[in-house]
């Protein structure tokens, strides 16, 4: 079972995901900058190490598809990605695009600036903290996706486009908590970016659209309802987390918490060296990803594993590949174990199980068992 950690929701500082960049590697760069909002460090954190799995792995391989977190309310979910958001170093983007565009990675250009690319040589680039997106839930499909002024179109002729969250989004996180309570539409479109990397907005004839790839995390309370299937088997990995019951951790929890609000730079400092460490290791796992492989008797076995729980489709054999993948980069290997599967394969396959009302038995304790028994493991672990 997974603890919590410091639960109090920090600021709403806006970092997150990186892509190494250039010349000046980012684990040289000072982490502290006093002039940004503190955010509780993510070493800090205490537990969750499930939902701290899940989140790492997205932020090595966003192609993993996201993360689902369901658990009790106040256990720290707003926190822990807040705080992953600010570990991570910052990015170079294009200066004056709204979309956050990619100097160097036509994939990750908006179109006008793919055109000055193609006409001259050179564009303003900056750096910046990666956005952290919080996307409220009330919000329109055109505070999401953004709105063309069609007035503007017609009388000047150009293409009047007022970016939305998912462009504010674009390599970055994009958070929406009580995901569950979010009308379906809008966790399709959502979804939809997420998967092919664009968002396409369309009015009246007119088409526009802009790079929109971002690590999806989504939270919710299930005792607030579900997700329907289809829409919980598009989110890479689903990770569970409970209150922590351990009376000696709970103390540690409230002390560090206590800590931060009352001295919140000396507390960072404290942390500096951890942050920085870790920092350091996202980066160069991101790296290392493309040069890991994972062997072909592997691979089948995983498929193995995936059509003996009844999974439909392939998702399920997709992301623990990847996943196994991203755990191998961020341990700093090439090559994927039996041990990087086994800690990945129940978050990438207990949402994608059919559930039987009448069953007991946890998804997570199912998806263990077979796996154990594909792998030819002895089946006396928890």
């Amino acid at each position: 079972m997974t603890s919590t950690a410091a639960s109090v929701n920090s600021e709403n500082s806006e970092p997150l995901n990186s892509e190494p960049s250039g010349s000046n590697h980012p684990c040289s760069e000072q982490l502290a900058q006093l002039s940004r909002r503190p955010v509780f460090p993510f070493t800090a954190i205490v537990g969750q190490e499930e939902m701290k799995l899940g989140l790492l792995l997205n932020v090595i391989d966003p192609k993993i598809g996201g993360v689902m977190i369901m658990g009790d309310r106040g256990t720290g979910k707003s926190t822990t990605i807040r705080a992953l958001a600010d570990l991570l170093p910052e990015i170079e983007v294009v200066a004056d695009d709204p979309f956050s565009s990619d100097p160097y990675d036509p994939d990750l250009m908006s179109d006008a600036v793919r055109e000055r690319l193609a006409h001259r040589s050179d564009v303003p680039i900056s750096r910046r903290k990666v956005q952290m997106v919080d996307l409220p839930l009330g919000a329109t499909e055109d505070r999401v996706c953004g709105t063309i002024d069609i007035e503007k179109a017609l009388a000047e002729g150009v293409k009047a486009f007022e970016p939305g969250l998912l462009a504010k989004a674009n390599r970055g996180i994009l958070y929406v908590d009580e995901v569950n309570l979010l009308d379906d539409h809008l966790v399709d479109v959502l979804l939809d970016s997420a998967a092919s990397g664009w968002n396409t907005v369309e009015r009246e004839g007119i088409s526009i659209r802009h790079p929109a790839r971002f690590v999806l995390v989504g939270s919710g309370n299930p005792e607030e309802g579900e997700l329907r299937p289809q829409l919980l088997d598009r989110f890479g990995m689903h990770v569970e987390i409970r209150t922590v019951k351990e009376p000696h951790l709970r103390v540690q929890i409230v002390e560090q918490r206590s800590e931060f609000d009352q001295s919140p730079q000396e507390f960072l400092q404290e942390y500096l060296t951890e942050q920085e460490a870790l920092q350091c290791q996202i980066v160069e796992a991101q790296v290392r990803l493309p040069q890991v492989k994972i062997d072909p008797e592997l691979r089948i076995k995983i498929s193995q594993v995936c059509s003996e729980l009844d999974v439909d489709g392939l998702r399920g054999d997709i992301v623990s590949n990847r996943a196994a993948k991203a755990l191998a980069a961020f341990e700093n290997r090439l090559d994927v174990t039996v041990a990087d599967i086994q800690r990945v394969i129940t978050l990438c396959l207990r949402h994608r199980l059919r559930k039987d009302p009448l069953e007991s038995i946890d998804s997570g304790y199912k998806v263990q068992k077979v796996f154990r028994a594909v792998f030819g493991l002895p089946d006396n672990e928890g």
